[in-house]
Formats: structure tokens, C-alpha cells, sequence
């Protein structure tokens, strides 16, 4: 039910601006709130609740808001089927391209995990609570180069190795943190990011959350306190891994040639950059042209598929809503969507911030990819760990050992916004500019410095 109260209280904070009275949107609302966001929030509430047929909902939920906007509602590219089909024209590169890049950082992923660097990490750990939180380290700063989802199960395994299966529920979180707090500051490093450099929000702009990151990562200290306490670090002596350095070679040309073609399109050739999935493309030449020195595990690819069309329906659902009926953008919206995350997956919740625009996407970065940390259903991260570990499914005791994750949120973006201050960034070109209608001209808009 936390899900369900959790939709209502989202819903009832999207009060329609006054300039979003007279612009734009011209579909049915209840009160203040167009019927799309309502039908959004039913799907995002059903995923949060039943966990074991989000794939189902997801679809579904894409499938009957795209027919009520066909019939109903118009697009921001027109009304019926001739508006639908403007809209995925749209959108259909920045669709192919994260359809490309979450079925290929699976087998980047798979990868890494053979490659036996997870495995040699124990050897680094000290046997006391600084063992914990360097292996907290240890599991982020994978994070940032490899998917979350996997740092936090190769995370989960060596905890499970060296603590000698006895894993603190506080300590499962700070794993869920840590792999969300890496991922955080890389365009690389989590499926929110990735989304934003598609977008062609720049680098450099998420990487200003490595603030929040190493903040929220002294924080997460008292959990390592706590599980060394719970059940001391023991590091198995004569268990040395074997690293395999062509594995690991063909893990860093997948990432280094992904990182060249977006810089190369994005500054050399922008005006072409959105007319195809190009970073999406460069993953897989890399994936085939190394396939000789290392096979991919492609039996990954069936299994992933499900995962990635659930993702993608989500992020058509996003796009189909009418965001100039959102929150203005700002730093407290940013701040409350870390919460909103928590409850509500973060893929949607970005796919929104990246078509209304207006954020600083280091805060916005940092708040739904660390945020969705506070609750284990609120980041893929925990809920692929709470497979390995069942008792984290358990959320009131999740928040009551875990309570220092929400400490660590609350603190780190505080940190930003002092250090930093709240700047908006690049408009990316998934924006959804607001046409006046004839006779009413659009509020000005006050120059950022």
C-alpha cells in the first residue's frame, strides 16, 4: 500500500501552472491533473506493488495510454494515429539507442564479472569495519563504469564471501547505496545517466555529483560499522584469483569506443547526432569486433530482452505525458524526486525531467539515482540484490537498519547545493517546447547565469 499512497501523493503535487493553462496541453484532466498523469501513476503504483508482473504492466500500461492519447488526447505532434506516429518519430532514436546499450551492457557486464577482478577484491579488504566500507568503495567506483545492477551483485557476493554469509540487513542497503551512489556521476554507470547522455546532456554535467557521491559514501560508514560488528570481515587466505587480462581489454574497448562516438557526434557532427542510435550502434561494433579475442555470453541476450522492452515501455510511457503540467524545475523538485524515486522506478521519472528540461542534471543525477537507495523496491539495484538476499524484502526492516541511506541523501544534495548551487544546464533535444497557440504569447523566461 506504500506504492499506492505513494501515487496519490505524487499525483496530487502536479498542480497546473498558469502558464500551462493557456499552452500547449488541450486534453481532459480531473481537476488540475491531466488524465494521462493519473494513468501513469496506476502503472508506475502496480509496478511498485506487484513485483512479480511488472513486465505485464508495463507493457499494458504503454499500450493504453498510447490508445487514449490516439483517441482522446492529442500529442505534443498532433492528434490520432498521425500524432502517435510523429511521436515515435520522435522518439525512436533515443528508444533504439537505450534498447541497444541495455542489451549490450549485459554482455559488458558478464564480461567484467569473468574477467576475475570481482573476484580478486577480497585480497585489498583490512579484517575490520574498514574493510567493510572500502569493499562500500570498491563496489561504487564499479558501479561507475558497469552497470549498478551488477556492481551490486558482485558487491552482494563478495560480502557474502568474506562475512561468511552473515550479511546485516543495514550493510545489504549500504550495497544497494554504494552501487547507486557510483553510477550516480557516469553516463556510463547507470540506466538514468546513459538516458541523459542519449540526450545529449554532456558528462561533465552529471559528473558534479561525485560530490554527492563521496558525501553519501562517509555516511554510509556506521553500516560498516554495524555489520563488522554483526559478523567481522574474514578474508579466506590462499584463494588468489586469476585475472584475465583479454577479458579485461575487451571490457575497456566496449567502453572506450562508446565514449569516442558520442564525443565525436556530439561535437563534430551534432546536427546528425539525433538522426540515429549512434552510441547504441558503437557498443555492439565493439561487442563484435572483440567477440574473436572473448565470446559474449550471448544466452544473456533472451533473458535481458524482457527486462529491456519493461524499461523501454516505461520510458514511452514518460514521453507521452504532458510535461508542461510539471513542476517547474528547480531544486526542490530535484530533491523531492530522490524521495518520489524511492517508491517509483527512476527510468520514467527521468524520461520526464529530460522531455520538460530546466534541471541541473548533476543534481537531477544524484537524486533519482542514489534516492531510489532508501527503499530496496526502489532502485533494479536492490531488487536484483534482494534475490540474493530475501530478508531485504522485508521494508520496514530495510528502513529501520537502513536509515542511514536517507540520512546520506538528504545530507550529500544539501552538500551539492551549498558547494555547487542549483544552475540549469543543456536543453537536450528529447525537450518538448511549448507552442503558444494563435494570439497568446508565452510567459518570458528569465535568462539563467
Amino acid at each position: 500500500m506504500r506504492s499506492l499512497t505513494a501515487a496519490v501523493v505524487l499525483l496530487a503535487a502536479l498542480p497546473a501552472t498558469a502558464a500551462a493553462a493557456v499552452l500547449g496541453f488541450a486534453g481532459p484532466s480531473v481537476g488540475p491533473v491531466p488524465v494521462e498523469f493519473i494513468m501513469f501513476g496506476i502503472v508506475l503504483a502496480g509496478v511498485g506493488i506487484f513485483h512479480h508482473q511488472t513486465f505485464k504492466i508495463a507493457v499494458t500500461g504503454a499500450t493504453v495510454i498510447a490508445l487514449y492519447k490516439i483517441f482522446f488526447s492529442p500529442f505534443r505532434t498532433g492528434a490520432s494515429i498521425s500524432g502517435f506516429g510523429l511521436h515515435v518519430e520522435h522518439e525512436w532514436v533515443i528508444l533504439a539507442n537505450l534498447f541497444l546499450l541495455l542489451m549490450g551492457f549485459a554482455l559488458l557486464a558478464r564480461h567484467f564479472e569473468e574477467s576475475g577482478v570481482p573476484a580478486s577484491l577480497p585480497k585489498y579488504l583490512p579484517n575490520d569495519w574498514k574493510g567493510a566500507w572500502i569493499l562500500l568503495l570498491l563496489i561504487a567506483f564499479i558501479s561507475s563504469f558497469l552497470d549498478n545492477i551488477a556492481a551490486a551483485l558482485i558487491g552482494g557476493a563478495v560480502a557474502h564471501k568474506v562475512f561468511k554469509g552473515k550479511v546485516h540487513i543495514g550493510y545489504i542497503a549500504g550495497i544497494v547505496a554504494a552501487s547507486n551512489a557510483g553510477g550516480a556521476f557516469s553516463v556510463v554507470g547507470d540506466t538514468t545517466t546513459t538516458m541523459m547522455w542519449i540526450a545529449g546532456v554532456g558528462p561533465q554535467e552529471v559528473f558534479e555529483a561525485i560530490i554527492g557521491t563521496l558525501v553519501a559514501l562517509v555516511i554510509l560508514i556506521p553500516l560498516a560499522r554495524v555489520q563488522q560488528k554483526h559478523s567481522p570481515l574474514h578474508v579466506p587466505e590462499g584463494d588468489e584469483a586469476k585475472i584475465d587480462w583479454p577479458r579485461v581489454a575487451v571490457v575497456l574497448s566496449i567502453l572506450a569506443l562508446a565514449v569516442i562516438v558520442n564525443v565525436v557526434m556530439n561535437t563534430k557532427f551534432y546536427e546528425l547526432s539525433d538522426k540515429g542510435p549512434f552510441l547504441g550502434l558503437a557498443v555492439w561494433v565493439a561487442i563484435l569486433a572483440t567477440a574473436g579475442l572473448r565470446k559474449p555470453e550471448w544466452s544473456l541476450l533472451p533473458e535481458n530482452l524482457k527486462g529491456t522492452i519493461f524499461l523501454l515501455s516505461l520510458v514511452l510511457c514518460a514521453s507521452m505525458m504532458p510535461v508542461e503540467k510539471l513542476p517547474t524545475a528547480s531544486w526542490q523538485t530535484a530533491f523531492g524526486l530522490g524521495f518520489t524515486s524511492a517508491v517509483f522506478d527512476n527510468i520514467p521519472l527521468t524520461a520526464l525531467a529530460l522531455a520538460q528540461g530546466g534541471y541541473d542534471w548533476g543534481f537531477l543525477a544524484f537524486a533519482v539515482g542514489f534516492g531510489g537507495s532508501m527503499i530496496w523496491f526502489g532502485s533494479s539495484a536492490g531488487v536484483a540484490l534482494s534475490n540474493m538476499y530475501p530478508e531485504a524484502k522485508n521494508t520496514k526492516n530495510y528502513l529501520r537498519h537502513g536509515y542511514w541511506v536517507a540520512i546520506a541523501y538528504v545530507a550529500a544534495f544539501m552538500t551539492m547545493l551549498y558547494v555547487l548551487g542549483f544552475h540549469p544546464g543543456s536543453t537536450p533535444r528529447t525537450v518538448q517546447t511549448v507552442e503558444s497557440p494563435a494570439g497568446v504569447e508565452a510567459p518570458a523566461v528569465p535568462p539563467t547565469h
